[in-house]
């Protein structure tokens, strides 16, 4: 299909410019990577005269297409470029109409001609996925992994009439860890580097410079598409030739074996390092040795006696289940029962016959509440059995969970055996005796429940601010560790206790959860002023005591979130009935920066659990600490596995794939706003998934001559300094009025100088270390760039002359509107001053309102009209008038512009994770 394409050549002609050793290119390919490899292709100046991609499929245009088509650039949509081995007359003619000096296919999946392929001054080169010429075709990425290479990579070669067989033009390498897959692969290496390669290789072309190496026949292979047939697994093999045979067909098509007459797909595969665990023999046909089936997964053993851990398990009819659940997974009403067990069943069933007593029959298959039980009937049964089973504790959850007789024996009989009880918490702390305590603090991955190492091993080290040591190293969750993350959070929500429990006793777990933050408040300041930097008294009141605040706020909404009745057209002879649901979303996924670790951490899951989500949370990674003593404390509290999870580790990583995760529902994030449009990109592309940013800011502040100028002072600088400035609220401009300026900057910098700066915990000290030495540097070049571009700098911009990251509180004045301190956030303690005219309201509202950012802004006058004229003028979320950083559970705080949407706190941040449907019947 022809998209507009001689009008769109035209116009593109005469809106780019030429550059000297640049080149006109056609783009035949398709994916995110063939989009990213135009997109930088236009930013080193090459042009881009046709996009060669795929037809839309199903209403949605490729990502290629919508980056091109966006910018103009003639964009062509064939299903084909052959018919019966010819070249199709029209497609040919379209493609030598842009007039192309190379071709460049990047990841292209179609069989494109040779005289297309000839037909550029310069040919056409390609990207391929492997070390040429090892693992030439299709599954090349497959291959390395199944063949056990320790070096993985991908070619960029140019194209002739063989199959990946054309001269080398640049090659590239990594190494593969032991247990890397395809998806880790990609992301890691092949997909990044990929793309800079490939722009490498244009320009090398361009320049003249380009090489031409032959394929060496030598390490020459050809592996086709692995089908379904061929993926059994042979078990007469070491441990790590079955790891890899499982990894490199994870995914498509499924490495699978027959276990009780059926065939089950493997997938999650990684060797097992440490002892085996005990678990239940599985028999695997073929297979010299049981399997395990373990609380961790499916342990499985190679012919060297050497062990791997397999984590899901895929059924003949498409069910997949976590591989520790497969006795699990059918019925349980196949578990023999003893004498006594015998017993204890005949007298329940007797007691279900007296509250069913419209029931002829109990038997396996009758339903509790299906039979018309009600909920006094679940108090009743409950306590009738412990009256005549000898005081057996059973709890209301445990008949909602097994509504079903023969289930609920089954539950029962666990309970007398002592199988279901909850295995006590295992956490390996590292102890720190610091502010005359002892803290315990968790260092790994928190997931399904436990703590866990990465999957792969990795750690790094968490650093305290305050002398730049190492706390303590951290897990590094890989994307096997977040898949496991969010398949965890997905089974809690749709299969787990989490999913049917009373709203109310929802909020009694998140009340609990506040209370055990409340005894623990202590501990948590204390983490949170080493790993932060916080001052110690603030983390107690603010980074601690709002979070706990915020819980106990939205535990209470847990039962009052509802729908509401609508009245429709009343069409007769029937009546109409309409009214809406308000219903959780699923599995979400929360990103939080690094300036309130904990606070951010409530905010947002807080108002995620009250609506009836699971979650898996993605710390920062400088600042993981009291994120993973949260999650320590919620098992104390009682929340179900799976429901909450932490996985510390890298944005580029765990927090990339949580974006672009298709089983996550909604995605809330707090951090920079050009991150924030990469997430909202990759939430879009994945699955659509519903998304709140909360972004940059560059709040004004405008202090009036009229205002309580001793006020505007103390607040001005808590505006600017509170918690180092690490805020994102904080004042990013204060506009002074002529006539007290000079007065405001003078009491200002001498309220500075009576600031100490110091250790954070101790007691007097005003202000603490930066987050981390990155965020210093970047600070103190930004005052660098104020002084080069004119400001004047009144006081600080320097590093304090000890150990740690201490940056001096930091004022400059004469700051003009074209200026970079006017225009960026310093995230920092600066406080940037511009003068404004006497007088002049509407002056100083445009200078205020001329930035993309709307996160808060602020006032300080005495007179109320003036201050409510300003507040309905300023762009932004937030205004505070006479007063700052006044945020309150209760009342929602989000931004509006390049600061972002959605918001936080109050009733209006529930909706963010809740979903309305709408429920029309007639009657």
């Amino acid at each position: 299909m022809l998209w507009r394409g001689s009008q769109a050549l035209r116009h593109f002609s005469t809106s780019r410019v030429y550059f000297k050793n640049k080149l006109k290119l056609a783009l035949i390919g398709q994916s995110l990577f063939g989009q990213e490899v135009y997109s930088q292709l236009l930013k080193e100046g090459h042009r881009v005269v046709g996009v060669f991609t795929v037809p839309d499929k199903d209403g949605k245009a490729d990502p290629l297409a919508l980056a091109a088509e966006k910018d103009g650039t003639p964009v062509f949509k064939f299903p084909r470029w052959r018919l019966k081995g010819k070249t199709i007359k029209e497609v040919a003619e379209a493609y030598q109409l842009v007039g192309a000096e190379l071709n460049v296919l990047p990841f292209c999946t179609q069989f494109i001609p040779m005289d297309v392929i000839d037909s550029p001054k310069h040919g056409s080169i390609i990207y391929h996925p492997s070390l040429l010429p090892r693992h030439r075709g299709a599954s090349a990425i497959n291959w390395t992994l199944i063949m056990g290479d320790k070096k993985a990579g991908f070619s960029v070669f140019w194209a002739d009439d063989g199959l990946d067989t054309g001269p080398i033009l640049l090659q590239r390498s990594c190494d593969v860890k032991p247990n890397d897959t395809v998806d880790s692969l990609y992301n890691r290496f092949l997909f990044p580097e990929g793309i800079k390669a490939m722009v490498e290789a244009v320009q090398l072309i361009a320049d003249g410079k380009a090489p031409r190496t032959p394929q060496p026949e030598e390490g020459a292979t050809y592996e086709g598409i692995q089908k379904k047939e061929n993926a059994e697994i042979s078990w007469d093999q070491p441990a790590e030739v079955l790891h890899n045979w499982i990894r490199g067909h994870d995914k498509v098509p499924g490495a699978w074996a027959e276990i009780n007459g059926q065939m089950v797909t493997f997938y999650g595969s990684s060797l097992l390092t440490s002892s085996v665990p005990s678990g239940e023999p599985l028999d695997i046909r073929g297979a010299k040795k049981p399997g395990l089936v373990t609380k961790n997964g499916l342990v499985l053993f190679g012919n060297d006696g050497k062990a791997l851990m397999v984590r899901n398990l895929q059924f003949e009819d498409g069910k997949m289940i976590p591989a520790s659940q497969y006795f699990s997974a059918g019925e349980t009403s196949a578990v023999e029962l003893t004498a006594e067990e015998l017993k204890v069943a005949e007298t329940i069933k007797v007691i279900w016959a007296r509250i069913l007593s419209n029931v002829p029959v109990i038997e396996d298959s009758t339903d509790f509440f299906k039979s018309g039980a009600s909920s006094m009937d679940v108090v009743r049964l409950v306590e009738e059995i412990r009256q005549s089973c000898g005081g057996l504790q059973l709890q209301n959850e445990d008949v909602y969970m097994a509504t079903k007789f023969g289930d609920f024996i089954q539950k029962v009989v666990r309970r007398l055996r002592g199988e279901d009880e909850e295995a006590e918490l295992v956490v390996d702390y590292v102890s720190k005796e610091v502010n005359g305590m002892t803290v315990k603090i968790p260092y790994q991955c928190f997931i399904n429940g436990q703590f866990v190492d990465a999957e792969d091993g990795e750690t790094y080290a968490t650093v305290n601010p305050t002398d730049g040591t190492t706390i303590c190293r951290v897990s590094y969750a890989s994307l096997a560790d977040v898949d496991r993350a969010v398949a965890a959070a997905k089974d809690a929500f749709e299969n787990g206790e989490w999913g049917r429990m009373n709203a109310r006793d929802r909020g009694r777990l998140m009340y609990r959860l506040a209370d055990l933050m409340e005894e623990n408040q202590e501990e948590l300041a204390t983490i949170e002023a080493l790993d932060s930097g916080a001052v110690y008294t603030l983390a107690l009141k603010t980074h601690i005591g709002m979070s706990v605040q915020t819980f106990r706020y939205f535990a209470g909404w847990c039962d009052k979130i509802h729908g509401s009745t609508i009245p429709i057209n009343q069409a007769r002879p029937n009546y109409n009935l309409t009214f809406t649901k308000k219903e959780p979303l699923g599995a979400c996924a929360i990103i939080i920066p690094w300036n309130y670790p904990l606070m951010m951490l409530a905010w947002k899951s807080a108002a995620c659990l009250a609506a009836g989500n699971t979650l898996v949370l993605k710390p920062a990674q400088v600042t993981p600490l009291t994120a993973l003593k949260f999650a320590e404390l919620t098992v104390k509290a009682g929340f179900p596995k799976g429901v909450i999870n932490i996985i510390p580790g890298s944005g580029g990583v765990a927090g990339q794939r949580l974006s672009q995760h298709p089983d996550i529902r909604k995605l809330g994030f707090t951090g920079s706003t050009s991150v924030g449009k990469q997430i909202m990109k990759s939430c879009a592309v994945s699955n659509l998934k519903k998304v709140s940013l909360e972004l940059g800011g560059k709040s004004p502040l405008i202090i009036f001559s009229d205002c309580d100028l001793d006020k505007a002072v103390r607040m001005g600088m808590g505006a600017v300094f509170f918690n180092k400035g690490e805020n994102c609220i904080a004042a990013g401009r204060l506009f002074v009025e002529e006539a007290i300026h000079d007065e405001f900057v003078t009491r200002v910098v001498e309220e500075i100088k009576k600031m100490k700066i110091g250790d954070p915990l101790d007691r007097s000290t005003d202000h603490g270390p930066q987050n981390h030495r990155a965020h210093l540097e970047k600070l103190l070049q930004y005052c660098e760039t104020g002084v080069q571009e004119g400001a004047t700098l009144v006081y600080g911009g320097r590093q304090v002359q000890r150990p740690g990251f201490f940056m001096e509180p930091t004022v400059f004045t004469d700051v003009e509107d074209h200026m970079y301190l006017a225009k960026e956030e310093s995230f920092g303690p600066i406080m940037v001053i511009s003068k404004f005219q006497n007088g002049d309201i509407d002056g100083v509202l445009q200078r205020a309102n001329n930035t993309e950012y709307g996160l808060a802004s602020g006032v300080f006058t005495r007179d109320i009209n003036k201050a409510m004229y300003v507040s309905d003028k300023l762009e932004a979320g937030t205004v505070f008038i006479n007063t700052y950083n006044k945020t309150d559970v209760a009342a929602p705080f989000g931004g509006m512009k390049q600061s972002g949407f959605g918001k936080d706190l109050g009733e209006e941040a529930l909706n963010e994770y809740l979903k309305i449907k709408t429920v029309t019947l007639e009657y």
